[in-house]
C-alpha cells in the first residue's frame, strides 16, 4: 500500500508538471472528465480507513475527545467537513457485525457506483438528504428500493436534475404526507450562523408546533405595531401603544419579530430565573479595553465570540443582566487568586473576556461551553487557583487532559495557552489555538513602548 502511496505521489507531481497547451477544447474536457472520475473514486478507501480507526481505538487513544477532532486536526480541515467524512463513511464503508463477519455498507448501491467513480460527493449530499428527511412510516424494504433507485439516477443524472428526481421520488412514498411527531421532531432546531461584515448574524431553524405557537404568542404582544421600538426614546414593553403610536411605526414586519425576541431575551436575562451556568448567573459577558471605552469607539467582544459596537456596549451596560470586563491595551488581566480548587466568578469572568473560548488548538467552543482549567499544575498536586494559572477548555477536552497524556501551560509573556501533545502523538501541530484571537494574527501585539521599572 505504502509502495502503491509513494508511486502516486511520484503520479500527481508529474501530472501537474505536464503542459496542456497542445489540447484542444475537447481533448481538456475529455481530460478533466476522466479526472473527476477519479476524484470520485477517492472516497472509496477514505471510508475504509475512517471505518478501521473507529474499530480499532478510541478517539483518546489518538489524542482528542472525538474522531471528529482527531480528523480536523491531523488532516487539519474543519471539524464540519471531518464529520461529513465519518458520516459517510458509516453509510458508504465497510461494517463489521457484532459476531466478526464483514457486512456490505449501509448504502450498498450507492457505495457500489462511487467505487466505480460514477457519482460524487453532491449525488452522495442529496442521498443522504433524502434519508435523512424520510418519514419514520415508509418502510424498510420501500427503503431498499429507494436506495436502489437513487443509486441508478445518480449514475446519469447531474446533480440538480438528480435532485428533482428524489424529491420526487420522495413524494411518491409519502403521498399522504404520514409525517409523525417524531419526524418533527427529528427536524428541529434553530441555528445562529457566522457573523457578517456588518455585524448582523444569520438566524434560521424549524419550530416544532408547539414552538411555533408560543412564539406566535409572544410576539402578538411585543411585535405589534408601536410595541418594543428601538427607534423611541423609551421603548414600550408593556400595556398597549397608542393608535398614532401605532400609525406611526415604519418597521417591517420582520423588523418588529427581531425587536420582539430582543426584548424577550432581555426580560429572560434581567428577571434571573436562568440561574447559574458553569458558576456564573446567566448573563451577558462582555471585555473591551479601556481605551476604548473612553473614546466610545471600537467594539466589545462577548464571550459567546460575538462583536458589538462600543455604543452598543455602552448602551448595554445600563442593564443590571451585563457583565463588563475590561483590559488595558495589552489585554493581560489583573492577578486574582484564590485558596480554593473552584474559581471565583470573578476569575471567571476574566478567563472569559482573556481567552474567549476553548483554549485547546482547533476546538470552537466559545466562552460559555467552556470550563476553567487549571493550565500550569493541577490542583490535585498543588497548583493554584490564580488566573495566570487557570484557563479554558471545554468539557471535552478538559476531560482530554486528564486521560491522554497532554499537558498545559500558560506562557509567562503573554499568558497564552499551550497544549503540549505526549510523544507519540506529536505530528507537528499547533501548541495554541489561534480561533477565538484573529487579532493575533492580523495584528500582532507590538514591543512595549515603555521599559520595565519606569512605572511611578
Amino acid at each position: 500500500m505504502l509502495a502503491a502511496l509513494a508511486q502516486m505521489e511520484t503520479l500527481q507531481a508529474q501530472m501537474n508538471s505536464l503542459s496542456i497547451d497542445a489540447f484542444t477544447p475537447l481533448e481538456l474536457l475529455d481530460l478533466q472528465q476522466r479526472r473527476e472520475t477519479l476524484a470520485w473514486q477517492q472516497p472509496v478507501l477514505d471510508h475504509t480507513i475512517y471505518q478501521r480507526l473507529r474499530a480499532e481505538c478510541t478517539p483518546k487513544e489518538l489524542g482528542a475527545s472525538s474522531y471528529t477532532k482527531v480528523l480536523a486536526a491531523r488532516l487539519r480541515i474543519s471539524e464540519a467537513e471531518a464529520f461529513r467524512r465519518l458520516k459517510n463513511a458509516e453509510l458508504l464503508g465497510p461494517r463489521t457485525a457484532l459476531t466478526g463477519e464483514p457486512m456490505p455498507p449501509a448504502l450498498p448501491n450507492v457505495a457500489a457506483a462511487q467505487e466505480k467513480g460514477q457519482l460524487g460527493p453532491e449525488h452522495v449530499s442529496e442521498i443522504k438528504s433524502f434519508f435523512r428527511t424520510l418519514p419514520q412510516s415508509v418502510d424498510f424494504q420501500a427503503r431498499e428500493a429507494a436506495e436502489t433507485d437513487l443509486a441508478r439516477h445518480a449514475c446519469t443524472l447531474g446533480v440538480d436534475g438528480f435532485a428533482a428526481v428524489a424529491d420526487r421520488l420522495k413524494y411518491l412514498l409519502d403521498q399522504d404526507g404520514t409525517f409523525t411527531d417524531a419526524d418533527r421532531q427529528a427536524r428541529r432546531g434553530l441555528r445562529l450562523g457566522r457573523q457578517r461584515p456588518d455585524g448582523t448574524v444569520p438566524f434560521s431553524g424549524y419550530l416544532t408546533p408547539e414552538a411555533a405557537a408560543t412564539w406566535e404568542a409572544v410576539k402578538a404582544k411585543l411585535a405589534a405595531p408601536g410595541m418594543c421600538n428601538p427607534a423611541d426614546d423609551t421603548p414600550q414593553v408593556d400595556g398597549e401603544p397608542d393608535s398614532e403610536h401605532a400609525a406611526t411605526d415604519a418597521r417591517t414586519q420582520s423588523q418588529r419579530d427581531h425587536d420582539a425576541f430582543l426584548a424577550a431575551g432581555r426580560a429572560v436575562l434581567a428577571s434571573g430565573d436562568l440561574g447559574q451556568h458553569k458558576g456564573l448567573p446567566a448573563t451577558i459577558i462582555i471585555r473591551t479595553e479601556l481605551k476604548d471605552l473612553e473614546k466610545a469607539a471600537g467594539h466589545g467582544l462577548t464571550a459567546g465570540g460575538t462583536l458589538i459596537p462600543m455604543r452598543d456596549v455602552i448602551r448595554m451596560a445600563s442593564h443590571a443582566y451585563l457583565w463588563l470586563a475590561l483590559f488595558d491595551g495589552k489585554g493581560v488581566p489583573l492577578h486574582l487568586g484564590r485558596t480554593r480548587r473552584t474559581a471565583s466568578p470573578g476569575q471567571r469572568i476574566v478567563l472569559l473576556a482573556q481567552h474567549r473560548g476553548c483554549t485547546a488548538p482547533g476546538c470552537t467552543a466559545d466562552g460559555y461551553h467552556s470550563e476553567v482549567h487549571h493550565a500550569n499544575k493541577d490542583w490535585k498536586d498543588g497548583g493554584n487557583t490564580d488566573v495566570e494559572d487557570m484557563t479554558l477548555a471545554c468539557g471535552p477536552d478538559n476531560r482530554m487532559v486528564e486521560t491522554t497524556g497532554w499537558t498545559t501551560r500558560n506562557r509567562p509573556q503573554d499568558g497564552v495557552t499551550e497544549w503540549v501533545p505526549p510523544p507519540a502523538l506529536d505530528c507537528g501541530q499547533s501548541r495554541t489555538n489561534p480561533y477565538h484571537h484573529p487579532d493575533r494574527i492580523l495584528a500582532p501585539d507590538e514591543p512595549d513602548d515603555d521599559p520595565p521599572g519606569d512605572d511611578p
